[in-house]
């Protein structure tokens, strides 16, 4: 690319709202697990979107959807079925527990989506029940009442008065999840993996204990799988490892391996939406639908979700190495969602070496590192970011 059409990155920055700090780099292209810069210099991706690109950057097959979607229709109203939105809600209510699905645009949308209903569910079964029990460090959007349910210490200041109505506990507490049940009390929500708090698991006593308090007081049982669904995890969906069987599923990232697409996937014993209770302009939008099938697809493929649990048992033994080496602490999460305590290192300044390496690297805690790989990572790409990691921390270890 000539240089004046990217100089500017610096100048052109200025037309954007500035809601975080982006390093002067401007992605041209993406091909699998690389991003090449403005200058064409590569880097080893395992951001990947934010645990978004599913099959990598710019993967044939959901080019070749896109194409062909484009095509043949690209968006008739919400007002009618389309045939992408009808085969892939076929798609993800035959391979789950669940029975309808609403689509919607980002992960937000879908729990902002989970929101509503649970609360239109208990005007209707539960006496006007809208209290939602949510879990400190949690993150579940940025809308008002994502926001709001949210556990992100940082959120609580900000955009007063929010929407009322969310009980936070303490993530993996089951004694104090039963406490902060009452008359008014309609659903628990919560993720399997908190994400953004540094990968953290829900102990599968924890959820099984969930499910069963759910089913005693009779609340809904909301998970959260927008960044541990469709495979990231090691399954397709990350509740399929715990004993529960919740009412309401949200997704989104891995759903559109990199559009926005996103959903609400629910037991249809809970459907209780009226006419114009809900809706959005984009949602089911065909062309979003048929790539997220496409990735689907692939993701349903036989030996798919084997090669995702080999290459993270890899990844987990070759991030151990790199502890003992380097001191560094606990490895975390589950597939190819995993982080690690970066011991007496600062995440974020690994972040930065690693970037300028050509290893792009997420540390939602200044003492973790946090790996959302495409699902199709190799050994191959796991020995390169490992050595490239190594290089970083031999170069900090020697400055300290």
């Amino acid at each position: 690319m000539e240089s004046n059409s990217v100089t500017d990155v610096v100048a052109k920055q200025n037309y954007l709202i500035p809601i975080t700090k982006r390093p002067e780099l401007c992605f041209i292209r993406g091909a699998g697990h690389y991003l090449f810069d403005q200058h064409d210099k590569g880097y080893l991706d395992w951001i990947q979107g934010w645990a978004v690109n599913t099959l990598g950057h710019s993967p044939e097959v959901m080019q070749q959807a896109l194409i062909k979607q484009s095509a043949q229709l690209i968006n008739p109203s919400p007002a009618f079925y389309n045939q992408p939105m009808l085969e892939l809600a076929e798609m993800l209510c035959e391979n789950s527990r669940f029975d309808q699905v609403f689509f919607t645009n980002s992960g937000a949308e879908a729990n902002e989506g989970a929101i509503k209903l649970a609360r239109k569910w208990g005007q209707k079964h539960k006496h006007g029940a809208f209290k939602i029990i949510t879990f400190q460090h949690s993150f579940h959007g940025r809308t008002l009442a994502t926001m709001s349910a949210t556990g992100k210490e940082a959120f609580a200041p900000l955009f007063e008065p929010k929407v009322s109505g969310f009980t936070k506990v303490p993530y993996n507490d089951l004694a104090a999840t039963e406490s902060a049940i009452d008359d008014q009390t309609v659903a628990v929500m919560l993720e399997l993996i908190q994400g953004e708090a540094g990968v953290i698991p829900a102990d599968a006593e924890f959820v099984a204990g969930l499910d069963a308090l759910c089913k005693q007081h009779n609340l809904l049982l909301i998970v959260d799988e927008v960044q541990t669904g469709i495979g990231r995890t090691g399954t397709l969906f990350a509740y399929q490892q715990y004993q529960a069987e919740p009412h309401i599923m949200t997704l989104g990232k891995g759903l559109g391996g990199g559009v926005p697409i996103a959903a609400m996937v629910i037991d249809k014993a809970i459907s209780c939406f009226d006419p114009g209770d809900q809706g959005g302009t984009y949602n089911g939008n065909p062309l979003m639908c048929a790539v997220s099938a496409a990735v689907l697809q692939e993701v349903l493929a036989e030996g798919f979700m084997a090669q995702i649990n080999r290459v993270s048992e890899y990844f987990c033994q070759q991030l151990s190495a790199l502890a003992e080496e380097f001191g560094l602490g606990a490895i975390r999460g589950k597939g190819l969602l995993l982080a690690i305590n970066t011991g007496p290192f600062s995440g974020p300044q690994i972040v930065e070496l690693a970037r300028e390496a050509g290893l792009l690297l997420n540390a939602p805690r200044e003492d973790s590192l946090r790996f959302m790989p495409a699902l199709t990572l190799t050994e191959t790409e796991v020995d390169e970011g490992i050595a490239l990691l190594a290089g970083v921390l031999t170069t900090l270890k020697a400055a300290k």
